[in-house]
């Protein structure tokens, strides 16, 4: 049996925002607290930070 899932991006947002800002980490508290999964990657080619939740696949 594998383990697989799937990742869902949520938002992204660009990694040159204002110096102390961390809108990513924001938005993905707020997940978080409505029960969602979420957690912060970085997109390197795009140069964008991702919200993503992980889940399993159907």
């Amino acid at each position: 049996m594998s383990d697989q899932s799937t990742r869902t991006v949520l938002e992204r947002f660009p990694a040159g925002g204002p110096r102390g800002s961390w809108p990513a980490d924001e938005y993905a508290a707020q997940q978080r607290n409505q029960g969602h999964p979420a957690r912060v990657v970085m997109d390197l080619p795009s140069d964008d930070f991702l919200v993503i939740a992980d889940g399993p696949t159907a």
